[in-house]
C-alpha cells in the first residue's frame, strides 16, 4: 500500500513537471526575440534555425501544448483524486480539486512562465528540439483537432474583416518603440529618429516640402552678371529658374556647374548662357508618399524635385536633405543661416513663426498637436477657428493657448503657444476670445 501510495505520488509530481514544461516552452517560444533567433540562425545555430521554423507556424506550437497540458493536467487531477478518496473518502474529491489547482496554479503555471519571460531566448533554445519532436510526434492529433474546431467555427457567422483587428507591422513596432522609450531603453532622440522612418510611408511631400513663397529662385531674363549675384548670395547650391512667371520653372542652376561654366568662359559672365548648361526640372505630384520619393531620389541620383498640385501649378520644392531631416531632425552645415522660429521663453510660453511646421514644433517641444488638417501651425490656428485671426485673439484647443502675435496681411506671423495645465481645452473644435491690445 505505502509503494503504490509512494508511486502514484511520484506519478503526480511528475506530470505536475511536465505541465510546467510545456507551459513554459510555450511561453519562451512565443517571446523569444525574434531578431535574436533570425541572427542566430545566419551564424548556423541548428536550434534557432528550428525555433524560427515553429514560429512560422504558431498554431502547431499551442496545438500541442494545449494538447499536452491538458492531458497531463486532467491525468494528474485524476491519480490525485484516486489516492485521496482512498485515504479520505469522498471528501478526497475537494481535496482533491483544492490541491491539484493550487499545485497547477503555482507550480506549473505562474512559477514556469514568470521565469520563462525572464530568459525566453535561453529557455526556448534548451526547449527547442524536444519541442520540435512533439509537434511533428502529435501532429495528426492537433490535425485533427483544428478540422473539429474548424468545422464548428464554419456554422458561426464569419467576420469578414478579421485583419482590422490586428496590429500592422508598422504599429507593433512603433508600439514597442514608445514602450521601450517609455521604460528607458531607447532614447528620446532614437525614438523620434526610428518614428520618423514608420512616418515615411504615411507623409506626402507636400506636408514637408519648402512652400514656392520661400523658395530662392532666378530670373532667366534677368542679366547674368545679377544671376551669378544672387546664386552666390543664397544658401542652396542648387537653385530653380524661372522665365517669364515665376511658376514657370524652366530649369535648375547648379553652383558647381555655374563654376565649371564660368571656367570655360574664362571668368567672363557676360558670355554665360544659364539655361544651356542648367539641368531639367524634375516635376512631382504632392500625393507623393516621402517613401516614394526617397526611393526616386535614389534611383534618379538627383537631390531635388518641384512638387505641383493636380492642375500643374508649382507648390513648392522638396530635397533628399527635407527627407532625412524628417529622420534625423534638422541638418545645420557652416552655410546655413540660423533658424529661430521656435523660441522658448522664460514664463513657459514658446513664441512661434505662423510658418513652422507642426511636426518640427512637435518634435522640438515633445508636444502632439495634431498635424491631420495642416502643415504649419497658423495653417491650424486658421482651420480651427475658420476665419483669419487678428492680433491679441486668443484661441484654445487640444490642450494648448494660441495667442495671434503678428499678422502680414492675411497671413499669421507670430504666435504665442502655452500647454494648458489641465485637459479642459482639449476638444476638437476652438473656443475664441479677444484680448484688447493693452491687456497683452
Amino acid at each position: 500500500m505505502a509503494i503504490e501510495l509512494l508511486l502514484t505520488l511520484l506519478a503526480i509530481f511528475l506530470l505536475l513537471a511536465l505541465s510546467a514544461f510545456f507551459s513554459g516552452s510555450e511561453t519562451a517560444l512565443t517571446t523569444a526575440s525574434r531578431a535574436r533567433m533570425h541572427a542566430l540562425e545566419s551564424e548556423g545555430n541548428v536550434r534557432a534555425q528550428m525555433i524560427n521554423q515553429m514560429l512560422a507556424a504558431p498554431e502547431r506550437i499551442i496545438g500541442t501544448v494545449l494538447l499536452s497540458n491538458n492531458l497531463v493536467n486532467i491525468l494528474a487531477s485524476a491519480l490525485a483524486t484516486s489516492l485521496l478518496i482512498n485515504l479520505f473518502g469522498e471528501v478526497g474529491v475537494a481535496y482533491a480539486t483544492l490541491a491539484i489547482t493550487l499545485l497547477v496554479v503555482i507550480f506549473s503555471e505562474v512559477l514556469p512562465k514568470t521565469y520563462a519571460l525572464v530568459y525566453a531566448d535561453r529557455i526556448s533554445l534548451a526547449v527547442a528540439p524536444i519541442m520540435k519532436f512533439l509537434i511533428v510526434a502529435l501532429w495528426p492529433f492537433t490535425r485533427a483537432v483544428e478540422l473539429v474546431v474548424s468545422a464548428i467555427l464554419s456554422l458561426t457567422p464569419t467576420r469578414e474583416d478579421d485583419d482590422a483587428n490586428i496590429l500592422s507591422a508598422h504599429q507593433e513596432i512603433r508600439g514597442t518603440i514608445q514602450l521601450q522609450t517609455k521604460g528607458g531603453a531607447v532614447a528620446k532622440g532614437d525614438a523620434h529618429m526610428l518614428g520618423g522612418i514608420l512616418d515615411l510611408s504615411s507623409l506626402q511631400v507636400a506636408d514637408i516640402m519648402i512652400h514656392r513663397t520661400k523658395m530662392e529662385m532666378v530670373n532667366a531674363d534677368d542679366p547674368p552678371e545679377k544671376i551669378v549675384e544672387e546664386v552666390v548670395k543664397a544658401q542652396y547650391s542648387r537653385v530653380p529658374i524661372w522665365k517669364d512667371e515665376p511658376e514657370n520653372i524652366v530649369g535648375i542652376l547648379h553652383t558647381k556647374d555655374l563654376l565649371t561654366a564660368l571656367s570655360e568662359v574664362d571668368w567672363d559672365v557676360t558670355k554665360l548662357n544659364l539655361l544651356s548648361f542648367a539641368s531639367q526640372p524634375w516635376f512631382v505630384p504632392d500625393t507623393t508618399t516621402l517613401k516614394e520619393q526617397l526611393n526616386q531620389f535614389l534611383k534618379q541620383k538627383l537631390q531635388m524635385s518641384l512638387v505641383v498640385d493636380e492642375y500643374g501649378e508649382v507648390q513648392g520644392l522638396i530635397t533628399l536633405e527635407d527627407i532625412l531631416e524628417e529622420i534625423v531632425g534638422q541638418i545645420v552645415d557652416e552655410h546655413d543661416a540660423p533658424e529661430m522660429g521656435i523660441r522658448p521663453q522664460a514664463d513657459d510660453t514658446v513664441n512661434v513663426d505662423g510658418s513652422v511646421p507642426i511636426r518640427d514644433l512637435n518634435r522640438f517641444m515633445d508636444w502632439d498637436l495634431p498635424d491631420d488638417e495642416a502643415t504649419t501651425v497658423a495653417g491650424l490656428v486658421i482651420h480651427e477657428a475658420q476665419t483669419i485671426p487678428e492680433p491679441g485673439q486668443v484661441f484654445t484647443f487640444y490642450g494648448y493657448r494660441f495667442e495671434i502675435l503678428r499678422k502680414n496681411r492675411n497671413r499669421i506671423a507670430a504666435l504665442r503657444v502655452k500647454p494648458l495645465e489641465s485637459d479642459a481645452g482639449a476638444v476638437g473644435g476652438a473656443e475664441a476670445s479677444v484680448e484688447p491690445p493693452a491687456a497683452r
